[in-house]
């Protein structure tokens, strides 16, 4: 698999490359914004990892880059920058995971691998259904009552997991394992935050509501 690094560090960026290289991953580097941006565009890669702090074009800058030109591969954001706001404009932004400086090598691995993986076993052609709400793995579409919705990366992946568990009620923890993985901050609201900018977009406007909370157990998506 090939990961494109963009990190402006070059001792952090020889560190990461030969780590990942060690581990039988093929490693592009780009050592400032614009370069990282270019690569991203031009060509494939199973991965990007991101500074977020970099010469002539910021990270979030480049991830806006490459979420217009790419919506399905996966980007980690690696910053020193780890508030909850910092974090939030990254996964607003279209951000899949998000690891704060300094790290732990076997950390970040985990990270890969879980990102790589999960873009590995997407499934071909699968349509969620709920009531007027349809959402595509494949294609990474959602509509409603036949309206396009445009979600964010990790927008999409709450929503998915909400259908795919239909009816159930899913407590914050579980939506935190499941679509942060290990870079949820348990002290945040950021789970909250999401479910809000999704009802937003997936109820606003429709007399049925589909997302609903359940006062101290979580959210549920279901038809009432």
């Amino acid at each position: 698999m090939k990961i494109l690094l963009v990190e402006d560090e070059p001792k952090v960026s020889a560190f990461i490359r030969r780590g990942l290289e060690e581990e039988g991953f093929t490693v592009d580097t780009a050592f400032d914004g614009d370069m990282g941006a270019r690569l991203a565009v031009a060509q494939a890669y199973s991965l990007v990892i991101l500074d977020v702090i970099l010469p002539l074009r910021n990270g979030y800058e480049v991830l806006q880059a490459i979420r217009t030109h790419d919506q399905q591969v996966p980007v980690l954001m690696l910053t020193a920058l780890g508030t909850t706001q910092d974090k939030l404009r990254g996964f607003d932004g279209g951000a899949d995971d998000y690891l704060v400086k300094p790290f732990d090598f076997p950390e970040l691995l985990a990270r890969v691998r879980a990102l790589t993986r999960r873009r590995g076993q997407e499934t071909k052609g699968a349509q969620l259904t709920l009531a007027d709400l349809t959402l595509d793995t494949a294609a990474k579409t959602v509509t409603r009552a036949g309206q396009p919705i445009k979600l964010t990366a990790r927008e999409f992946n709450l929503l998915e997991l909400f259908m795919r568990h239909a009816g159930r009620v899913l407590s914050r923890a579980e939506i935190a394992g499941d679509v942060w993985e290990d870079s949820f901050d348990a002290g945040s609201n950021v789970v909250d935050v999401y479910v809000n900018y999704l009802r937003n977009k997936v109820d606003k406007g429709f007399s049925q509501k589909l997302i609903h909370t359940v006062v101290g157990m979580g959210y549920v998506l279901r038809v009432e």
